[in-house]
């Protein structure tokens, strides 16, 4: 973004530093919907509950589970007309403690979490860099606790221990890189006290229980119903010397749930609603519940549909779904200098070069996307251009070399246009990407100009 005004980068600066601080604190799909009802509750967005009529201007959100969120501001025309949507995910790939996790190794009496990796990841990575644990646990009595250890600076961190290079040739060496290190490899050191520090026969592994029941109320049996995950620890910060790049676990997707949502709290005197989406499972195959393949989002159209008609037929909310526009909004992989040989460099995205407008996805011959049409990709356009936002389109890499998938294809089946639009990552899915403060805010730029969009 070199080209930006003075006002411009003021702002840049702006919307990143609360980016940064958001990104900080929302290290799991639950954290991000908790953050993301808190903005909207300090700027004046209402339960839907506490909604009794359509009023165009009214600003409400709507959660599922503790893992989707999505808000409205109303507009001025009918809903059967049709909504302008984002929707952005809110999980990210991460490791989540097995159902029986916790085991003490009887040679060196250390006490360790077993994982199951959630999503796409490069399993070496994750070895030997500060971990944090996030979660719930539902005990016993049915009593819910929340557990957040490894991001206060007095806390401990935990970690994954990899092979000393002096001993590794015949155990590890010879791997493939993506066995380099095993999911069955990926335990997490946890505790290495016994129970009586006089007697240390006593198991560390009972030592880990006494510390868990005082402090949490937990016996063993209560990790069979919680949903734990190890991330990476630590806050998002600024890279290089210019400061102009972030580094954050998670900015796949959250980037775009955070852009998405800070948009939508300054759309205003819209005649089409505007709708932000923060769904859950997209790194997993968008399976269950709280993933955009359930009845949720149909479930708030027809809320809204409600407030502005009761008795509103089923052909009406079909109507309003199929008259929407939609942005799934996901990011890409920008080229990394050191790999562009995995890029077709005419079609591949640039970090710090605006938003990627993404026309298709899927892998090969566009297996499994959804391929926006001439007609909406004109619309797109002229919003972006109209609206002097920096944008740029992208491939995610060769045709043969992989490829990926989002949630637009989902969406598409309710007969509504959509477009993948979101910023290009350098190391996608690794603990550490890298994003442009630029496309943050273009991105960001980009959401609220759609919002405000009328056919």
């Amino acid at each position: 973004m070199e080209t930006a005004s003075a006002d411009e980068k003021r702002s840049i600066e702006e919307i990143c530093r609360e980016y940064m601080a958001f990104i900080s604190r929302a290290k799991t799909e639950r954290m991000v919907v908790d953050e993301i009802v808190a903005l909207l509750g300090s700027n004046g967005f209402k339960n839907i509950d506490t909604v009794k009529k359509w009023r165009a201007g009214t600003k409400l959100y709507m959660t599922n589970r503790g893992k989707n969120v999505v808000a409205a501001v109303l507009g001025k025309r009918h809903p059967v007309e049709g909504a302008n949507l984002v929707a952005a995910h809110g999980d990210a790939p991460r490791l989540d403690l097995k159902q029986k996790p916790l085991y003490e190794d009887g040679e060196t009496r250390l006490a360790l979490f077993k994982t199951h990796y959630y999503g796409g990841i490069k399993k070496y990575q994750w070895v030997n860099i500060p971990l944090s644990l996030h979660g719930k646990v539902v005990l016993s009595d049915g009593r819910e606790i929340d557990l957040h250890i490894g991001e206060d600076p007095s806390d401990p961190v935990f970690t994954i221990c990899d092979l000393l290079p002096h001993l590794y040739r015949k155990k590890q060496a010879e791997r493939k890189l993506s066995e380099g290190i095993t999911g069955e490899e990926l335990n997490v050191l946890l505790a290495s006290m016994p129970a009586d520090e006089k007697d240390p026969k006593k198991k560390v592994k009972t030592w880990v229980l006494e510390h868990l029941n005082k402090e949490y109320g937990m016996i063993e049996e209560d990790f069979v119903s919680s949903e734990l995950e190890i991330v990476p620890a630590g806050p998002a910060r600024e890279i290089g010397l210019d400061r102009s790049m972030i580094g954050a676990y998670g900015q796949d997707d959250r980037i775009c749930a955070y852009t998405c949502m800070r948009a939508l709290l300054e759309v205003k005197g819209n005649e089409r609603t505007a709708i932000g989406f923060v769904m859950d499972k997209e790194e997993i195959g968008s399976d269950g519940p709280t993933s955009i393949k359930s009845r949720f989002l149909e479930d708030f159209y027809s809320r809204l549909m409600d407030l502005r008609d009761p008795d509103h037929p089923d052909s009406a909310l079909r109507r309003s779904l199929s008259n929407t526009l939609a942005i799934s909004s996901d990011v890409n992989g920008a080229v990394n200098p050191s790999f562009k040989d995995v890029h077709e460099l005419q079609n591949a995205a640039r970090m710090g070069y605006g938003i990627c407008v993404t026309k298709y996805t899927g892998s090969g011959g566009k297996v499994a996307s959804n391929d926006a049409s001439a007609e909406f990709m004109g619309v797109i356009r002229r919003i972006l251009n109209n609206g002097k936002v920096p944008w740029q389109v992208g491939e995610l890499g060769k045709v043969d070399e992989g490829g990926g998938g989002t949630v637009a294809k989902f969406l598409a089946e309710h007969n509504m246009d959509v477009v993948d639009a979101g910023p290009a990552l350098i190391s996608m899915h690794s603990p550490m990407e890298i994003s442009s403060k630029g496309d943050v805010w273009a991105t960001y730029r980009a959401y609220k100009e759609f919002f405000g969009y009328c056919p």
